[in-house]
């Protein structure tokens, strides 16, 4: 079990600039709500003596980092961190207060869920804060959650998972069943805030003297910009490898082992990076890297495979950055280098073709620029789904294509020799791409300015 502060403490933890912001109307203290449950006023008043709070929350403006916020921490000392209708209150102040300063909301979530003494009352609060959220949401500014333990029920399926950054502290106990409802044969590594991490629901577990400083770059690198974003730099290529002169030629440098991959790429471009993981449904996908990154003082979003097949978690994965990149007003890097999607009986399950189908719309929606470098392999849809029309530039020891060398011939009904000549057919390598008008350039190793 982790360590459980106190909301001040958990604010005191992160930040040293905090202004408590005046406490909406309507403080029942006074009565048993509206259940009228016998000694919940009793409850409460001995929750306040304890913890020296009237509610479950406090809500303020913040600085972490060097960079404003809007401020949410939960009290579990107050009846368990629980949500009822003086917590939902405060909590749509806060997030009409980042709304209608243009902030980022951070919330410091500790909470067993809606609380039994106000029954529906309380429960209905999650859809009050649910709409709070989508308006924020609407008006663009990021929302940051970071999971303390416990974060059960409500508060997780609400302030947690609804985030667009979804931070947990070691240890915390991460779910939406608490433990005493849960099955009771049920895996309690899956209620963990590194079981949430595994199976794609949180996106980083942080430790606590590392929190500030992370919560400081995502509030950064999530910042809204002053004006409409020019299109990210294309990255330069790694490699001295000249252009190949046939298709198969092309194939080859693209599978070689030796080739340099995303992660590389991806040192070489950015000073600093934040990875998102996960797609919200449960899966994650190690062949793909997706987040912000930081390069010459601006915030870019990243979507990069590595070589894999690229399987549904990670389609959708990237669907989420770039949606997220979009609603920020920031530029996107994608890096395409893969074989293709996943193909497999279990990522035909998990709904590849809706995965794929996302991603494409996702880069078809964005009002945002995006720049695609190809890598490595281009293998059919499964790569082509992240490249951004219009502007895809190609590395020399890259290759695109409809479909890989080997399986046109097999469809085809071509004898296995003739492989290299259905590649050079294809018309697949960088030069071949640029004379089609699928790519704009093939890069070399210096570095490249703003794309034109």
């Amino acid at each position: 079990m982790a360590d459980r502060q106190s909301a001040r403490a958990a604010i005191a933890a992160l930040t040293a600039e905090f202004e408590e912001l005046t406490e909406a109307p309507g403080d029942p203290a006074g009565d048993d709500g509206p259940l009228a449950w016998a000694g919940y006023a009793d409850s409460r008043a001995r929750a306040t003596a304890r913890t020296g709070e009237r509610e479950s929350v406090v809500h303020g403006l913040a600085s972490v980092g060097g960079h404003d916020c809007v401020l949410v921490s939960f009290e579990f000392g107050f009846l368990g961190g629980s949500l009822g209708q003086r917590t939902g209150d405060r909590l749509v102040a806060a997030y009409e207060a980042a709304r209608r300063r243009g902030l980022p909301l951070v919330s410091l979530i500790a909470t067993g869920g809606s609380r039994m003494q106000e029954g529906m009352v309380a429960l209905t609060q999650l859809q009050r804060v649910a709409h709070a959220s989508a308006r924020l949401r609407a008006a663009g500014p990021a929302q940051i959650a970071v999971l303390r333990d416990p974060t059960t029920g409500g508060g997780w399926a609400t302030l947690g998972a609804g985030a667009d950054v979804v931070l947990a502290l070691p240890g915390a106990q991460v779910g939406f069943a608490g433990s005493r409802v849960r099955p009771p044969d049920a895996d309690p590594a899956a209620y963990t805030a590194e079981g949430q991490l595994a199976a794609g629901q949180v996106d980083a577990v942080v430790e606590p003297d590392g929190l500030p400083g992370t919560v400081g770059r995502w509030l950064r690198a999530l910042r809204l910009p002053d004006a409409p974003p020019d299109p990210a730099p294309v990255p330069r290529a790694l490699s001295a490898a000249g252009l190949p002169e046939t298709g198969w030629d092309a194939v080859r440098q693209a599978r070689s082992p030796s080739r340099p991959r995303a992660e590389a790429y991806l040192d070489d471009y950015f000073a600093d990076r934040l990875p998102l993981v996960g797609d919200r449904c449960g899966g994650t996908d190690p062949g793909l890297l997706a987040g912000f990154g930081w390069r010459e003082g601006r915030s870019v979003a990243y979507v990069a495979q590595c070589g894999t097949a690229t399987r549904p978690a990670g389609y959708r994965t990237a669907a989420r950055v770039i949606r997220l990149a979009d609603r920020l007003g920031l530029p996107v890097l994608t890096l395409v280098d893969t074989p293709g999607a996943a193909n497999d009986a279990a990522a035909e399950r998990a709904g590849a073709g809706a995965a794929i189908a996302d991603a494409f719309a996702a880069v078809a929606a964005a009002r945002v620029p995006l720049t695609t470098l190809v890598i490595g392999e281009g293998g059919s849809g499964g790569a082509l789904a992240l490249a951004a029309p219009g502007n895809t530039h190609v590395t020399p020891d890259s290759y695109f294509s409809v479909i890989a060398p080997e399986l046109a011939a097999a469809i085809l009904k071509r004898a296995p020799d003739q492989v290299r000549a259905t590649a050079d057919q294809l018309r697949l390598r960088p030069q071949d791409l640029v004379e089609l008008g699928f790519a704009r350039s093939v890069v070399g190793p210096e570095r490249p300015g703003p794309c034109p």
